[in-house]
């Protein structure tokens, strides 16, 4: 009786085996996701902090060049790789009497998943912070 319960285990033992070697490959797959997924939330994190730090520099007086608003953005971004530089896009303008400064910014972040080819993902934000008169 017991030696026909343990043959029943073991074959049942090498059915899980096989059960799992078929789907290690998903779950590999799926904690790639997982991760990429989590990079890419906090570079969009990082992109809104840096862009937020650039809005905040624009409207100090006396008003900051295009190179001290980057230079801004640059120290307040986190969560972007060296290799992945995002695209900043620095105008000024004039609305209803009130001279503004409108900051654009896109990145395009690299994704890994394994063997499976993923779109690329463009990310763009603007904010524009009016300038003290």
């Amino acid at each position: 009786m017991i030696l026909r319960i343990a043959r029943r285990l073991a074959r049942d033992r090498r059915g899980n085996v096989s059960e799992f070697l078929l789907t290690i490959p998903l779950w590999i797959i799926l904690v790639f996701a997982v991760l990429n997924i989590g990079r890419f939330f906090f570079a969009r994190a990082g992109i809104q902090n840096g862009l937020g730090e650039a809005a905040r520099v624009a409207t100090l007086w006396p008003a900051k060049t295009s190179d001290d608003i980057e230079a801004a953005f640059t120290a307040g971004a986190f969560g972007l790789t060296s290799s992945e530089e995002p695209d900043i896009d620095i105008s000024t303008g004039t609305a209803n009497g009130q001279s503004y400064v409108e900051i654009e910014v896109e990145y395009d972040p690299e994704f890994f998943l394994l063997f499976i080819p993923v779109q690329p993902v463009t990310l763009s934000y603007t904010r524009r912070a009016y300038r003290p008169t």
